[in-house]
């Protein structure tokens, strides 16, 4: 029965979560609960705030579902992802800050992405190339690492992200490429933190 759920679309683990099935709700949510996570860590960069915030989302999706309110055939995860982005800024606008703080000093942001889940990739790459990357991707411009993260750790479309991040699907295409681009001559060190193409 577990595999045959597994196997299941998030459209027919939500029907038959209605149905009354539990079970189909914790398979649908630890699929994707990777995803939710970062794109709230990637906005309020505070894992407390962060976990707070997406038992949170967890409850508006359980309670949305429950009283008929998702009509997103096929779309669970944009969906969902758009909940988690819009409680993660409602919080900064709660607390009258900016929802795209710069990083501290302390904060990796790309140490929680596998907070959830770790695939086998990540597994294989060196700790030392990890944390390399790691730290070019957190000197990226944060409209930049946004897309990046969404596109490469979400799985998100480029229309996704447009409609996630309310801006044409140019100026997210525009924000990957210079992500690219800053992060080849990062690497290449010709390029200063200070001097990144926005």
């Amino acid at each position: 029965m577990k595999n045959l759920k597994s196997s299941m679309t998030d459209h027919e683990l939500i029907i038959d979560f209605m149905a009354g099935n539990e079970r189909s709700f914790e398979i649908l949510i630890n699929r994707h609960k990777s995803r939710l996570y970062t794109t709230i860590v990637l906005i309020v960069k505070d894992r407390f705030i962060a976990e707070d915030l997406y038992q949170e989302t967890l409850m508006k999706i359980l309670s949305m579902i429950r009283e008929g309110r998702y009509n997103e055939e096929g779309k669970f995860l944009p969906w969902a992802i758009r909940i988690s982005r819009n409680l993660a800024i409602d919080f900064f606008r709660k607390e009258k800050r900016n929802p795209m703080v710069h990083s501290t000093e302390d904060y990796d942001l790309f140490s929680v992405i596998g907070h959830t889940e770790e695939s086998p990739e990540k597994k294989i790459i060196s700790a030392e190339n990890t944390r390399y990357i790691r730290e070019l991707i957190n000197r990226l411009p944060d409209k930049q690492r946004e897309v990046l993260v969404m596109r490469h750790y979400s799985d998100l479309s480029f229309k996704e992200i447009s409609d996630l991040t309310e801006v044409s699907i140019n100026t997210a295409l525009g924000r990957m490429r210079y992500a690219l681009v800053n992060l080849r001559k990062m690497m290449e060190g010709n390029l200063s933190e200070s001097r990144l193409k926005t």
